[in-house]
C-alpha cells in the first residue's frame, strides 16, 4: 500500500508550518532532506497575508512539498483543531501548489521545552515563541517516520 508519506519528494527542501491561530512555527529542510533548522514564527494576519508571505519563503527556497502538523487528541481522534489544521492544509495545497503532509504533532511543543530544560536549545527570551521549534520538530518527525519505513 503506498501512502502518502511514500509520495513526499525524496529530494528538495520542505517547508514545515505548526500552525495556530495566532502564530505560524515554520521551519525548513536543506535540499537532501538531512538537515532540518527553525526559521521564523510568523504572527498570523489574514490568510492571505499568511500565504503571501509563505509563497516567497516556498520561492526563496525551492520548496518541493509543505509538512503541516496535525493536532490530533491524545487518543490519536480528530478533534476541531485537527478538523481545522486539515483545513488549512488543503487551503494551502491549492493556493502554494505545492503537496502538504499532516504529521502527527502531538507534544512537539513538550518535546522544546524539554530541549531548552535539558540545555539542547537556547534558553529563549522570556514570551519569545517557540513555534519555528515545534515546526522543526515536526518536520524531523515526518522524516524518521519515511527513514523507517523504507
Amino acid at each position: 500500500m503506498v501512502t502518502f508519506l511514500d509520495r513526499l519528494p525524496e529530494t528538495g527542501a520542505l517547508l514545515a508550518l505548526d500552525v495556530s491561530r495566532r502564530r505560524i512555527g515554520v521551519a525548513g529542510s536543506d535540499p537532501t532532506q538531512t538537515l532540518v533548522t527553525p526559521l521564523i514564527t510568523i504572527r498570523r494576519k489574514r490568510f492571505v497575508d499568511d500565504v503571501a508571505i509563505l509563497a516567497r519563503l516556498c520561492a526563496e527556497r525551492e520548496v518541493v512539498a509543505l509538512v503541516v502538523g496535525l493536532p490530533l487528541n491524545m487518543d490519536g481522534s480528530i478533534g476541531p483543531a485537527a478538523q481545522s489544521r486539515r483545513d488549512v492544509a488543503a487551503r494551502l495545497m491549492s493556493d502554494l501548489a505545492l503537496p502538504v503532509l499532516l504529521q502527527d504533532e502531538r507534544l512537539t511543543t513538550e518535546a522544546v521545552r524539554q530541549a531548552i530544560e535539558e540545555g539542547r536549545l537556547r534558553r529563549p527570551k522570556p514570551g519569545a515563541p517557540l513555534d519555528h521549534h515545534a515546526a522543526a520538530v515536526i518536520l524531523e518527525d515526518a522524516l524518521h517516520a519515511r527513514r523507517a519505513t523504507r
